[in-house]
């Protein structure tokens, strides 16, 4: 289907998996700043996103979201909304509004990070 992400089964498992561990390690990050300074306030939080390094970290995160999210909802809608006719012009428009949503979260979070 041309709405995947990468017309490749084993590709799109494998953007899966590197956006999982992407995204675990920004977890793990994220909780071990909260635990050396379980008294952070707004100041040193921005203070932590603050630094290039971190910025490029939570756009990757953010990225590996989108990739994550569009594999997995792009495999649940061509499971279950697969029957020909009406059904493929609706799983066309699931697909065309999660990528939306996708989307503007993705410039959202941009926006928020630059």
């Amino acid at each position: 289907s041309v709405t995947s992400l990468s017309r490749s089964g084993l590709s799109d498992w494998i953007i899966q998996r590197l956006s999982a561990v992407v995204l675990a390690a920004y977890t793990l990050c994220i909780a071990g700043a909260i635990a050396l300074n379980p008294g952070m306030d707004y100041e040193q939080w921005r203070g932590l996103f603050d630094g290039m390094a971190m910025r490029l970290f939570s756009l990757l995160a953010l990225l590996a979201l989108c990739a994550h999210a569009w594999v997995g909802v792009w495999t649940i809608i061509t499971d279950y909304l697969n029957r020909p006719g009406l059904v493929w012009g609706l799983r066309l428009l699931c697909q065309a509004g999660c990528m939306l949503i996708t989307l503007l979260y993705l410039v959202w979070g941009f926006r928020i990070l630059w």
